[in-house]
């Protein structure tokens, strides 16, 4: 069949980034929007747009019932969650299924399963995926706890398992901080996701966070090859690159081979990423999670291999086969991507909503921005604090740092303080050009390396 129209269930630089793919194919865009969000840049290229509710993500969002509503006011044929808010939600996946309509992505039980970590674990471990030595399944007591750390050792990770995105994690170091934390995180736990349900990991030191993109159209799976999203805050990725630049040619083929593997057991349809913790020094990965949509790293995917990954979505969306054979993917060159937020990285990152009184967007080749911006908006404080993605390509990595420190110099967004110093000060260091960092390096640099001179030095266009 052939999709006529979609309704965008989200905000921000990912609904741009949805309209722009769909009105690419001829199909007709609504766009949902909050209170808050009426002069959004989504709201404006959409073909049609509708409000929900006010600004509160819960009533608006959030709201599963104001969601579906407005897809059968509109007459549309699908609705695309983007990522974030209901993309990983099962049963707004069957809600929308349930009024007639496709939901771009995969099943609300394939949602279900992947998304709670301990059922996705073992459907890794059934599919000869190596994981992280922990807990057998969920742990109810403080008493499993400390029998899983007999075997595994100190530190270890306590998990939420319906977390994601880096939350619902606490790391302890011995039996006391077990005790006194693993109440704490289950209550945390309950109150964040509904779902007071914890395991445990063994912490594995100076890892790196390697994700393989993944297309399925319920049958096939093809892999786009890995991505390298070590560079973290608190568990939040800041800094994305593809390929991974210092895995093995023989890694590699493995990780990529062990995500389609995975995602072939459960008849996976869409685009999703499974995640991986790469040791350096013993060369193995452990699988971490998968997750069920549309990653925010996307674009650095895309510049390798010239796949459009949203455009595919909608393809397998509308009953479509894969149009891509495995044989066919190859990757050429190397991209970097840098999340640009509105947020003051010399005074803790806090956010900073107010108004965009200028906005210069460096162009040319290999160089990409994705955004919800232009000069006028006025960013609200209700939302995250994205603003866009500065994505750069060149024919090696060497290349690509030389063309993102151009492009970092060239961004000017002025009205809000941002997070380019960061990334300017990345991009010049000598750390991070040698690729010598791991998943706690920018906790640490950011303490030393950029707090010493206040990122003055990143400010040297």
């Amino acid at each position: 069949m052939k999709l006529r129209s979609v309704l965008v269930a989200n905000r921000g630089e990912i609904a741009v980034r949805i309209i722009r793919a769909a009105k690419a194919l001829g199909i007709r865009t609504v766009q949902v929007y909050s209170a808050a969000d009426a002069d959004m840049l989504a709201v404006k290229l959409a073909d049609e747009a509708i409000e929900i509710g006010p600004p509160a993500p819960k009533k608006s969002y959030l709201n599963i019932e104001a969601v579906i509503a407005a897809a059968k006011r509109a007459d549309v044929d699908a609705v695309h969650p983007g990522y974030g808010f209901l993309s990983e939600n099962g049963d707004f996946a069957d809600a929308v299924v349930a009024a007639g309509l496709i939901f771009i992505g995969p099943s609300g039980d394939a949602i279900r399963l992947l998304g709670d970590k301990v059922a996705a674990r073992t459907v890794a471990e059934k599919a000869g995926v190596p994981t992280v030595p922990g807990s057998d399944g969920r742990i109810s007591s403080l008493t499993e706890a400390l029998a899983v750390t007999e075997r595994t050792g100190f530190p270890v990770m306590i998990k939420a398992a319906a977390g994601g995105g880096g939350r619902g994690i606490r790391i302890v170091n011995d039996p006391a901080e077990l005790e006194t934390q693993f109440p704490q995180a289950s209550a945390e736990a309950l109150a964040s996701f509904g779902d007071g349900g914890l395991y445990l990991e063994k912490v594995i030191t100076r890892a790196r966070h390697v994700e393989v993109q993944i297309l399925g159209d319920g049958t096939d799976v093809v892999h786009c090859y890995e991505r390298e999203c070590s560079l973290q805050r608190r568990r939040q990725k800041v800094w994305e690159e593809a390929p991974s630049f210092l895995l093995p040619s023989v890694v590699r083929k493995e990780l990529c081979d062990s995500a389609v593997a995975l995602a072939r057991s459960v008849g996976y349809r869409g685009a999703g990423t499974v995640e991986y913790l790469y040791d350096d020094e013993t060369r193995e990965f452990y699988f971490i999670e998968v997750n069920t949509r549309i990653q925010v790293e996307h674009p650095v995917t895309e510049m390798i291999t010239g796949i459009d990954l949203v455009e595919e979505m909608f393809r397998i969306a509308a009953g479509a086969p894969l149009s891509i054979r495995q044989a066919d993917i190859a990757v050429k060159g190397h991209a970097i991507e840098c999340r640009i937020n509105a947020e003051d990285p010399r005074r803790g990152f806090m956010p900073a909503p107010g108004k965009i009184e200028r906005l210069d967007v460096p162009e040319g080749e290999g160089i990409r921005f994705d955004t919800m911006l232009y000069e006028g908006y006025v960013i609200p404080p209700f939302y995250d604090s994205l603003l866009g993605k500065l994505i750069v390509w060149g024919d090696d990595r060497s290349a690509c740092l030389a063309r993102l420190s151009q492009a970092l110099a060239q961004l000017k967004i002025e009205g809000v303080p941002t997070t380019i110093p960061l990334h300017r000060a990345l991009a010049a260091d000598a750390q991070i050009a040698t690729g010598a960092f791991h998943t706690r390096f920018l906790e640490t640099w950011l303490e030393t390396e950029f707090a010493a001179d206040g990122g003055r030095a990143a400010e040297v266009a």
